[in-house]
């Protein structure tokens, strides 16, 4: 038309495309896979329901973890990474023999109350007797500095004669963990059995002191 002029045509922003952080991704799987091999197991989990929950598809799970039993295993180095995180950060190795003995029986207790998804999950690894463990170098590494830290604490009140000698630090591990863990993972059987309140802020802070009188009174030296 006369009297108007054309303007050129510009070129289209291209819109930016919003990756997604591989990382971020890749944690968010395994927090929900997490929770849904926490309640309903190894078999019943359901990776249909992962990735729906991740708003992903399925095919990128598994370009994360090739299989449903890596994905798995991946999710109890996580939970155990966890625990053996928080374990480092007691610095056992600044207190006295038994408040050191007192503060990892505290923690153990405490960790086990707070993430009863943790207990549920070691429980389904060991119906399948522990073959996810078995086969992860990660899961057998983070073992030895918990395992070191006992026997530093062990090995200091022996030297002072607060603590027994020859005690076996692995053994003792086992031991704590066996009373921490019956707390929660045998909650519901014994209370129904016995009529025993173990939910009760009241029922937890004794059972909280109990273990940890008794795991000193198995290891001091008078």
């Amino acid at each position: 038309m006369p009297g108007v002029t054309k303007q050129p045509l510009r070129a289209a922003k291209p819109v930016p495309i919003k990756r997604r952080d591989r990382e971020r991704t890749r944690q968010e799987i395994l927090d929900i896979a997490f929770e849904e091999f926490a309640e309903n197991g190894l078999s019943g989990g359901n990776t249909d329901a992962i990735a729906a929950r991740a708003n992903i598809t399925k095919r990128l799970i598994f370009y994360y973890f090739n299989s449903k039993e890596e994905l798995f295993t991946a999710v109890l180095e996580m939970a155990y990474a966890e625990m053996r995180a928080a374990e480092e950060d007691l610095h056992l190795e600044a207190l006295e023999p038994e408040a050191a003995i007192r503060r990892l029986a505290e923690f153990t207790f405490d960790f086990h109350q707070a993430h009863p998804q943790f207990v549920r999950l070691v429980s389904i690894e060991n119906i399948h007797r522990g073959r996810h463990m078995a086969i992860s170098r990660r899961l057998k590494e983070m073992t030895q500095p918990s395992i070191s830290q006992i026997a530093k604490v062990l090995e200091r009140g022996a030297a002072c004669g607060a603590i027994r000698p020859g005690i076996d630090p692995v053994e003792l591990h086992m031991t704590l963990n066996a009373l921490s863990f019956f707390a929660v993972a045998n909650r519901h059987t014994f209370e129904a059995q016995f009529a025993f309140d173990m939910s009760s802020s009241k029922a937890r802070a004794q059972r909280r002191a109990e273990i940890a009188d008794l795991l000193w009174r198995c290891v001091r030296g008078d």
